[in-house]
């Protein structure tokens, strides 16, 4: 009988070094789990910081771009109303054509094909971004 005591008595000591064992592991695997989620959220973090920097580089970049259209494109057309002008006799001539052609210009996409800029801004959008419609 003392035998069978001290048996049980150890079964009872197993099973709470068990029990110590198993709360340990649980321990430690809560503890590394919770590392592993913070180690992921900080990467995404960083991932979203990097995006957001190209996103604003990309943007950047665009408006300088666009800066250097816009005067290079005042440039050409005064260029070309004194070339018009030249060729007209009088540099007033020149300016009056190349207003008169921006006139046209919007007055087509107002009055006789409003929908037609809207749409190829869109088209340019999307193509950007690699949507298809």
């Amino acid at each position: 009988m003392i035998n069978r005591q001290d048996r049980e008595g150890d079964n009872k000591t197993s099973v709470q070094h068990k029990k110590n064992g198993m709360q340990q592991l649980f321990d430690e695997s809560a503890t590394s789990m919770y590392r592993d989620v913070m180690a992921i959220i900080e990467a995404k973090l960083e991932l979203l910081k990097i995006e957001m920097t190209e996103k604003l580089a990309l943007a950047g970049a665009g408006v300088v771009l666009g800066v250097i259209l816009v005067i290079g494109t005042g440039y050409f057309i005064t260029t070309f109303a004194l070339l018009a002008g030249e060729l007209l006799g009088h540099p007033f001539l020149g300016y009056l054509l190349v207003s008169f052609i921006f006139l046209l210009c919007f007055l087509f996409l107002t009055k006789i094909r409003p929908l037609l800029l809207k749409n190829l801004i869109r088209k340019i959008l999307l193509s950007i971004h690699d949507y298809t419609k």
